[in-house]
């Protein structure tokens, strides 16, 4: 098992336990790495600094504990944002109806990037996207990255969220 992989089993029933769901880890840098864990809360309220803290506070115990990682390394906590990765492939049936930019590992119909509404993932595996007015459907498979394009609703829905008058 990979070192991501085992980060991840021990990372994700702890942020389960605690109300939350792991979006992403990245361990990143060689020399003194840096362990990113992208987290959102489970009730769909926003993340707060509190969280963040409370999250990291708990996986540095957890980490402590096991060891996984030889080195020394930096703990860096974060919630998704706007511009949220899509990660997991309910991630392209949660956001239907958002944009969301993707890039394709290699050249599907001659380009690696496709920006567009998500309509989520077809029977056999795959995502759909309307894209400058046609549907194309990308093989889940030949997703490298994917993340949401926040546009004007979004942003308008997220400040209310966050800033309620």
């Amino acid at each position: 098992m990979q070192l991501a992989e085992r980060l991840t089993a021990l990372v994700e029933p702890s942020l389960d336990a605690m109300g939350y769901e792991l979006v992403r880890l990245h361990l990143v840098g060689s020399r003194r790495p840096t362990l990113q864990v992208m987290a959102e809360r489970r009730d769909g309220q926003p993340m707060s600094v509190e969280d963040c803290a409370n999250i990291s506070r708990s996986l540095s115990a957890l980490l402590d504990v096991e060891d996984p990682i030889p080195d020394s390394y930096t703990l860096e906590v974060t919630s998704p944002g706007l511009d949220r990765p899509l990660v997991r492939p309910e991630d392209f049936d949660r956001f239907v109806g958002a944009q969301a930019q993707l890039e394709t590992r290699r050249p599907l119909d001659g380009r690696k990037r496709f920006k567009g509404k998500l309509m989520g993932r077809d029977g056999q595996g795959g995502v759909r996207l309307v894209a400058a007015g046609s549907e194309v459907t990308i093989p889940l498979a030949e997703v490298a990255r994917a993340r949401l394009v926040p546009d004007e609703a979004t942003i308008a829905a997220a400040l209310r969220r966050h800033h309620p008058h």
